[in-house]
């Protein structure tokens, strides 16, 4: 039978009606979707602006007021769970969990974030005092709000405390404390704590945190029984799930690498670059009395103690005129013929305009016209110009410090010729213990007559060789003085190889040469691919030969300079800020070089990061110590932890420069690039993946050796903090699909450069300004 007229109007009706619908649902759940990431967006923003404020918070009234008032409060517990569950919703609907990889990266977050949670709300944490042959078994709270009073549920006993020196010199390398669990029943444990190597006990971990001298140790005592575990395992899934993520052919990073941006070629960034002269009256005037260039080198070849390690004096001559004046030379001079000039001829010496002054103010008190002062400017008769101004300024006045820089190089002055820097003499003790003297210095009894004048006279013997111009006979002398040294310190010396090594440092020093070599050179190559490039042009062959050559052998130098200071230092030379500077500009050039072909851009990017790298190791030192390691930073994770990041921060800013190239093409193009900046935009994107990967990773790592070395894996210091913040701001490029305003060339540059204002706080800002536990370096 067929349907009615009216039952068939009816079905249209319906049909129609469930059309509406279903386009209404889709609507409906588009503007949720949208909805929710704006939620996402919204409660991340207001993640990263808690964080800013508690390190602002921090830095004014410390870590404790910081803990308890912003890192420790529910409401940042509730963001922090805000985040991660907005973050699931959206993944379940765009599907994502079909992809393994991206939903392991968000997935594991979750057991990140509620290892935090738990730590925060179930963590014990205290210092544990004990004394030799005592037993203990409470732990109290420090004052850095990140610990309580507790009880043990056993004892512990103090059998012995030791500090292990570096050989032949007084500088701690290790604190080894050894103890005795006694549990309730009797049964008895022996354990050892030392720097990075912890003992556990019925899940408390122990951990060394010093001493002081009436015979207490101190430990830290820490007990998570819930948080570490899920937070390791938020840790491995995070890294396997970045290592399935470079692998599958679908993520976008894959798509990035067989795209367009893969073959695109292009640009960079400019900056100035400066240096000052001497004055000319100053060249013209007579060079200073001092030893001959032979002379100066073999008193070089001496060992002193210096820094708490043994080391060639050429080293402490190199840091000495580097302190004084700003450069390891001067006017032609040696450090080595500065130094003697010093010893051997103060009268020339104290006269000579080789101090640098920094700061108006202080070159006004000290009655100067230019830059330089010499010794005697720093006094007026009997009266020190700098000591009235000292003691009248307060502490958190800027003028004051920059007084004290001033003060500290008259005093190195005093110090050399107090003793305290020529500590040349080796003698042992009676237990083979080495210890180093200078000629000043009250000697052990127990040293025999003829030695005791030996040290007491060696230097003098050689100030009246050189008054007398007998430079044959001082080259002997500084000989037989070496080998005195030789001889009485016998194996406890560095190697042969590692004075060597270090010799070859202080020698192959130009950072500051090639720092202004290469941002010129970097400049001028910048101005000559825009203009290739407003063309449609390539590098010119020549030209790219040219500086892939001169950037091969800078990584040469870069890789040598490294591998020398490995070797000098005994440690992977990643401990204060000049050595990681130095490695990022040897990651920058090895990037550069591996890139060049691919992307035009990389050359001249390349030079000028390297450029500015080794401009801020300048700056920061030209020519730093090669100091002993703390204990705390003797680890093989803290090498990991530092070279991932740096890594990261490479990538970074080639994106960053990208993004001013991409900034720069747009505004001096006399015609729409568009094609241009749109495959800028991806090589941006290609370099983010690895970046975003090795910062997380680097983080990670960095809070596991946190945890071996002080008891807790993260501590919200400033430095971590900035940390997350930088991986959080670079985290909404990685999502351009979700933020239309990213997909836009233009604005996504602008976001790049700007974005890297969180780089330049976490590694400068937070060392400079904010402080924290990371300032040791």
């Amino acid at each position: 039978m067929a349907p009615s007229f009216s039952s068939l109007s009816t079905m249209l009706r319906i049909a129609i009606a469930t059309r509406k619908a279903f386009r209404n649902q889709i609507l409906i759940n588009k503007h949720i979707k949208k909805n929710m990431k704006r939620w996402v967006v919204v409660s991340m923003v207001l993640t990263i602006i808690a964080m800013i404020v508690g390190t602002l918070l921090e830095k004014s009234f410390g870590s404790a007021f910081a803990l308890t008032h912003v890192y420790r409060t529910p409401w940042f517990m509730a963001l922090l769970i805000i985040v991660v569950a907005l973050g699931c919703v959206v993944l379940w609907q765009h599907k994502l969990y079909r992809r393994l990889p991206t939903a392991g990266i968000h997935f594991a977050f979750v057991f990140i974030v509620a290892g935090i949670i738990l730590t925060t709300f179930t963590a014990q944490s205290g210092r544990l005092t004990l004394a030799e042959g005592l037993s203990a078994n409470t732990f109290q709270a420090t004052d850095d709000g990140r610990s309580c009073d507790g009880t043990l549920p056993f004892d512990v006993k103090l059998q012995d405390f030791e500090v292990v020196n570096y050989p032949g010199t007084h500088a701690p390398q290790d604190f080894v404390t050894s103890i005795l669990f006694v549990d309730p029943d009797g049964s008895t444990t022996e354990a050892q704590v030392s720097m990075n190597k912890i003992a556990q006990h019925r899940g408390y971990r122990f951990y060394q945190a010093g001493y002081d001298n009436e015979g207490h140790d101190f430990l830290t005592v820490a007990h998570d029984p819930w948080g570490i575990g899920f937070t390791y395992a938020g840790y491995l899934i995070l890294a396997l799930s970045f290592i399935g993520f470079f692998f599958d052919r679908q993520s976008n990073f894959r798509q990035l690498l067989r795209g367009p941006a893969a073959k695109a070629s292009v640009v960079v960034l400019l900056l100035l670059a400066g240096t000052g002269t001497h004055a000319a009256a100053r060249e013209q005037t007579p060079l200073p009395r001092t030893l001959p260039a032979e002379q100066a080198e073999t008193l070089g070849r001496l060992y002193v103690l210096y820094n708490d390690r043994v080391c060639p004096l050429q080293t402490l001559a190199t840091e000495f005129t580097t302190k004084l004046y700003g450069k390891a030379s001067y006017r032609g001079l040696s450090a080595e013929q500065v130094l003697s000039g010093w010893i051997f001829y103060y009268s020339d010496w104290s006269q000579e305009p080789m101090f640098k002054i920094k700061g108006d103010a202080v070159r006004q008190t000290l009655g100067l016209s230019g830059r330089y002062a010499s010794l005697n400017d720093f006094v007026d008769g009997d009266t020190y110009k700098l000591k009235a101004p000292i003691d009248s300024l307060d502490f958190s006045n800027p003028l004051r410090n920059k007084m004290l820089a001033a003060d500290e190089k008259y005093n190195l002055i005093a110090m050399l010729y107090g003793g305290q820097l020529l500590k040349i003499f080796p003698l042992t003790d009676s237990l083979g213990a080495l210890h180093w003297y200078s000629q000043s210095d009250q000697l052990p009894l127990t040293v025999a007559d003829d030695e005791y004048l030996f040290i007491k006279k060696s230097l003098s013997y050689c100030q009246e060789l050189v008054a007398f111009g007998r430079y044959d006979q001082l080259d002997t002398t500084l000989v037989k003085l070496r080998a005195y040294q030789q001889q009485r310190a016998g194996a406890l010396l560095p190697p042969k190889g590692r004075i060597a090594a270090e010799r070859l440092i202080n020698s192959l020093n130009y950072s500051r040469l090639l720092a202004m070599f290469f941002i010129t050179l970097g400049l001028i190559c910048f101005v000559y691919t825009i203009v290739r490039m407003a063309q449609r042009r390539q590098l010119h062959a020549a030209v790219r030969i040219l500086v892939t050559s001169l950037l091969a052998l800078l990584a040469v130098y870069l890789c040598l300079m490294f591998v020398l200071r490995w070797i000098v230092s005994g440690h992977v030379p990643l401990s204060n800020g000049y050595e990681t500077m130095l490695f990022l500009s040897l990651c920058v050039s090895l990037f550069a070089l591996f890139m060049q072909r691919r992307h035009d851009i990389v050359l001249p990017a390349g030079l000028l990061l390297v450029g500015f790298t080794l401009l801020v190791a300048m700056i920061g030192g030209s020519n730093p110590s090669v100091t002993q390691l703390m204990p705390v930073l003797n680890s093989p994770l803290l090498c990991i932890h530092v070279a991932i990041i740096m890594i990261s921060y490479s990538l970074l800013a080639f994106a960053m420069l990208n993004g001013i190239a991409g900034l720069v093409i747009g505004a001096v193009a006399r015609q729409p690039l568009d094609e241009v900046q749109q495959a800028l935009m991806r090589i941006s994107q290609l370099l983010l993946y690895p970046a975003i990967f090795c910062l997380a990773i680097g983080i990670f790592i960095g809070a596991i050796w946190a945890n071996v070395s002080w008891g807790t894996y993260w501590s919200w210091d400033p430095k971590e903090v900035w940390a997350l913040i930088t991986l959080l701001v670079y985290a909404f490029p990685l999502h351009v699909r979700s933020f239309p305003w990213l997909r836009k060339p233009k604005t996504f540059h602008l976001y790049m450069v700007l974005a890297f204002l969180t780089v330049l706080i976490t590694y400068f800002g937070v060392n400079l300004i904010l402080g924290g536990m990371h300032s040791y370096a």
